[in-house]
């Protein structure tokens, strides 16, 4: 008579356990998120610097890089690296044969958070990405993007393939990287020191908006030539159509949509009226977005832009923050956590070339954004250096290419640390620079002060 071989009880009580273990996991796994984020950004916001660069430098502190809190198998980390693997053994009974499980399950969880989290951010940037203004900017900003966008690109992905070797697709990653702007730290510095409404600060301020536009279509394309390993000219040239199509489309047929859901958001008396059709749309479009190949970010990109245009733009920009505050930064330490800076450790001798290639591609996104400030003609008076300075800081957005790029695996641990550092870099460099920049004030920014005297 045949019998079934009996199944080992180990097995069984590991089976029942998992699900309770996982979410413990997941649990420890927020609160050294939050702690880490709230820290970092605290700190940061004392020293006058961006608290997303805390969030960032919180996460690259409970990482890889240094305490193990926080770790990813994707960065080649296991089970026994994890501190939280440990503690759930030591305090929750965590059996050593359901470690790995639990640990690439747990891990899995926070992924697919950051990943809502980086589709949140991006929804958020659309809102606040005033198409209008956009109009308004004039020509001096729009070239003043392109050339911030094609000279750091070209530069980057070039010098990485002839001078490092870098295969081509990390090559145009890194490139791709090296074209965000963030408007956010550009205009908080310049609000500051006064010269936000001046010549400068208008086109300072214009072109980082388009270059956030430029920079998700890039992203986008960039993104979708990872899934597929190699570069096709006829699939690059599809990606980049079909990219551009689909926000310029969206933004068009949202003029007809905005009405209906204003529409929809009055008939709704439930909690949530506003916020909740707002995420299903933004949603849709981030599953539309990936469903053609696309990323799901430009979807969510878009469903902001769209949206802004609606009269219920502020009010829904104030319910979407406090969503943005629980997700936004699960993303950011994720980043800064899946980093191992030891990798550029010059002590080592095999590191000294990803420290080279780190300091190449900070030369280049220094250089490649400053030189936009001489491609202005007809300003005899403008301020070009408080312009090409303007330009320089990454901020989120350049993390958001960095998590995108380490979530497809076609980066390096040595590249991913060295866009990391660039990003960092770049970001603490700006305001000082900045305020170097304006110490001669220039023609326009003293009529803006002279008439502030006046009134």
């Amino acid at each position: 008579m045949f019998t079934s071989p009996p199944i080992p009880l180990l097995a069984t009580e590991t089976t029942a356990n998992l699900g309770p273990m996982v979410l413990a996991g997941v649990l420890l796994s927020l609160i050294v998120v939050y702690l880490a984020s709230k820290l970092g950004g605290e700190i940061s916001r004392s020293l006058n610097l961006p608290p997303v660069l805390g969030e960032l430098v919180g996460g690259v502190v409970v990482g890889a890089s240094a305490l193990h809190l926080l770790v990813f198998p994707e960065s080649g980390a296991t089970a026994a690296d994890s501190v939280l693997m440990s503690t759930l053994q030591l305090v929750a009974g965590l059996s050593p044969e359901a470690v790995p499980e639990v640990f690439s399950t747990q891990s899995e969880v926070i992924s697919v958070l950051a990943e809502l989290g980086v589709i949140i951010l991006l929804f958020e940037i659309g809102l606040e990405s005033d198409i209008r203004e956009l109009q308004e900017v004039g020509y001096q900003a729009a070239i003043v993007a392109v050339v911030g966008v094609v000279a750091p690109f070209t530069a980057g992905t070039v010098g990485l393939m002839l001078l490092f070797n870098v295969p081509t697709i990390p090559a145009i990653f890194a490139g791709a990287a090296l074209t965000a702007t963030s408007i956010g730290i550009t205009s908080k510095v310049l609000s500051e020191l006064g010269y936000l409404k001046s010549k400068e600060g208008q086109i300072i301020v214009g072109a980082a908006v388009i270059d956030d536009v430029l920079g998700i279509i890039v992203l986008a394309v960039v993104a979708s030539l990872a899934k597929t390993g190699s570069v096709d000219v006829v699939n690059v040239i599809y990606l980049i159509v079909s990219a551009t199509v689909f926000l310029l489309g969206s933004i068009f047929l949202g003029k007809f949509f905005n009405k209906s859901f204003v529409a929809v958001s009055e008939v709704l008396q439930t909690r949530g009226k506003l916020v909740i059709p707002a995420l299903i749309f933004a949603f849709f479009m981030a599953f539309l977005a990936n469903v053609i190949q696309l990323e799901a970010i430009l979807g969510a990109f878009a469903a902001g832009l769209v949206l802004d245009e609606t009269d219920k733009r502020k009010e829904l920009d104030q319910q979407v923050i406090p969503i943005a505050d629980i997700l936004v930064p699960i993303f950011f330490v994720s980043v800064g956590a899946k980093v191992n800076l030891g990798v550029l450790n010059p002590f080592v001798a095999e590191n000294r070339e990803g420290l080279i290639i780190a300091t190449f591609l900070i030369v280049v996104a220094i250089i490649g954004k400053l030189i936009t400030g001489w491609t202005i003609t007809g300003q005899e008076k403008i301020n070009r250096l408080a312009i090409g300075f303007g330009m320089i800081p990454r901020g989120e957005v350049g993390l958001v290419f960095a998590g995108i790029g380490s979530a497809s695996g076609v980066l390096s641990q040595s590249l991913e640390a060295a866009i990391i550092v660039m990003v960092i870099l770049t970001t603490f460099l700006a305001p000082p620079l900045l305020r170097f920049a304006f110490k001669e004030p220039s023609e326009s920014a003293e009529k803006l002060q002279n008439a502030d005297v006046a009134n």
